[in-house]
């Protein structure tokens, strides 16, 4: 390798592929493990996938091994959908992780290190209620205090922790508190939470446990457990590295080490799990996976590859402050990536009828490139005839200078057929446009054009005898506003009342019916699109992945 080119790769290292590759230089670890730590109480979001980008792309990298671990330490939010659709989303984006683990395995281990840290005077069960602990804390300028409770013995302690953990208290009643430092300018630090009461069903321990551990206890522990070296976590998470590292140092297990990066917030969306469950309880989506959500199983249902997804993750990067990134640039990957595999089909949303009135024959087989990008996908065939279906926008009148789609004396070219000419324009009695009747060179066959007319504009259409009706769900973005958290009002009046337009009587090749979810779709001059997943019988319907261009940016929104 050039020295050059080790420069770039060198010059290209996130701040975290530096830190592991110092650690591995140094032998502080022969692989590295991560680990990708999920609660179980909704679907993940885009920035979960950034996320799982990251720590199994490290581990990828640089060999070693990512595990999935359930944070399932609070049973009321919990579910087993939950676990399955996480799953389920971490195949989907192409990763696989080295071991299935919840938090839950740890349930005795971790009992019994509490029991450690209460025996070496390190813990204590605490009667206060959740504002008296509050106000015992202090502020960021004034040290908190310890109350009474905090001078019982190892032996009560102990017993009383027994007595939480057998069921012989209500919620909230006991807490068990670390003993560290109520005057630490890190407010984490000032005794904190360990466990508390909850008499509630456990997705997997079922009723054998009503007391349950506080995230600072169970997170850096089982990363001790499971032997993580690199335990990665969003910015919010710095104050709690002191716990992190004091409970890890008291209790004398394996040394995991946290590091932190920062969020990536997308535009026009919200990803608080407490909001987009907010958005599927009060019905302004149909659900978690509504292709308007920021979910990834969103995302797939609305036809994103995994490819443009991961891509999108890896644009954005990895850095240590939150920035907004602009939702344009998730689709710019999505159409990238889709321009390159999309198969292409014409479909007709607006239909008006084009009649050819020189055409004598009573059909023909057309020849059509499934797409120009990937000669690989070959070629199908399209019938042609005398009746054709055109895009009503694609005709005016009294058009304008310089319009080159249909008009009165005008003409363009069909796509992979001919060049027609309009005619006539036949009306009802309302004056509406029902018919375009036209002519149409016969030596202008595309691939064979001898005509030599040459003309600026290129049509879609669908034979009037041979296609299918579809329905087509054009989705937008949900939110009209940049950050609609951080506006004023309630995130809900901000919901984009054009984030859905359905499209019905859309007329389509008739190979469409063949589509299965996992095909992409180009529909010529209308966008990428894919078939919705609960699409099972006539009309299927196609649900819109994203435009050819960013019309956001091209109406200044």
């Amino acid at each position: 390798m050039s020295a050059d080119k080790h420069l770039e790769e060198e010059k290209s290292l996130n701040f975290l592929e530096e830190i592991v590759e110092q650690d591995l230089a140094e032998g502080k670890y022969k692989s590295i493990m991560t680990r990708f730590p999920p609660e179980p109480n909704g679907y993940l979001h885009i920035g979960h996938a950034s996320s799982i980008c990251l720590n199994f792309g490290l581990s990828e990298k640089y060999g070693g091994g990512t595990n999935l671990r359930f944070d399932d330490t609070n049973p009321i939010t919990e579910d087993t959908e939950y676990v399955d659709s996480i799953k389920a989303d971490i195949k989907w984006l192409g990763f696989d992780w080295a071991n299935e683990l919840y938090a839950s395995d740890y349930f005795e281990t971790l009992y019994e290190y509490a029991v450690k840290l209460i025996k070496k005077g390190l813990a204590y069960v605490d009667d206060s209620s959740s504002e008296e602990i509050a106000a015992q804390k202090g502020t960021p300028t004034q040290p908190g205090h310890r109350n009474q409770f905090a001078e019982r013995s190892v032996e009560e302690n102990l017993e009383l922790f027994a007595d939480m953990k057998a069921g012989k208290y209500k919620d909230g009643e006991k807490v068990l508190r670390a003993r560290i430092d109520m005057a630490s300018p890190n407010m984490q630090m000032r005794d904190p939470l360990l466990y508390r009461i909850k008499h509630a069903h456990h997705h997997r321990t079922g009723d054998a446990w009503c007391i349950y551990p506080m995230y600072d206890f169970a997170h850096g522990q089982s990363d001790s457990i499971e032997h993580i070296t690199h335990s990665i976590c969003t910015m919010e998470f710095v104050p709690h590295r002191e716990v992190y590292n004091w409970l890890i140092e008291k209790l004398e297990i394996f040394p995991s080490r946290q590091y932190e990066f920062a969020r990536r917030n997308l535009s026009h969306t919200v990803t608080s799990k407490r909001k987009l469950l907010q958005l599927v309880n009060e019905k302004y989506v149909s659900g978690w996976d509504d292709p308007r959500m920021p979910t990834i199983a969103g995302y797939r249902r609305r036809g994103y590859t995994p490819e443009s997804i991961r891509d999108f993750c890896d644009r954005i990067g990895v850095g240590k402050r939150d920035n907004m990134v602009d939702l344009g640039l998730l689709e710019f990957c999505a159409r990238e990536h889709l321009n390159k595999i999309a198969l292409r089909r014409m479909v007709v949303f607006d239909p008006v009828k084009v009649v050819i009135t020189n055409y004598e024959q009573e059909g023909e087989m057309l020849t059509a490139e499934n797409n120009p990008e990937n000669a690989e996908d070959g070629n199908r065939s399209i019938s042609f005839g005398r009746e054709l279906y055109i895009e009503r926008e694609d005709f005016m009148e009294n058009p304008p200078k310089k319009y080159f789609r249909l008009a009165p004396g005008q003409k363009v070219r069909l796509k992979h057929a001919y060049i027609i000419q309009c005619d006539e324009v036949v009306k009802d009695e309302a004056g509406n446009i029902t018919q375009l009747n036209c002519t149409y060179f016969p030596d202008s066959k595309s691939g064979a054009d001898t005509s030599g007319i040459h003309v600026k504009g290129t049509l879609h259409w669908v034979n009037a005898n041979d296609h299918i009706a579809i329905q087509i769900n054009e989705y937008d973005r949900l939110f009209t506003v940049e950050d609609p958290a951080n506006e004023s009002s309630e995130f809900q009046s901000y919901i984009n009342p054009q984030s859905l337009r359905i499209v019905e009587g859309a007329l389509a090749e008739p190979s469409l019916a063949e589509a299965t979810t996992d095909n992409r779709f180009q529909f010529l001059r209308k966008g990428y699109f894919v078939l919705d997943k609960d699409s099972k019988k006539p009309p299927f319907i196609f649900n819109r992945t994203v435009t050819l261009k960013d019309s956001w940016a091209k109406a200044g929104k």
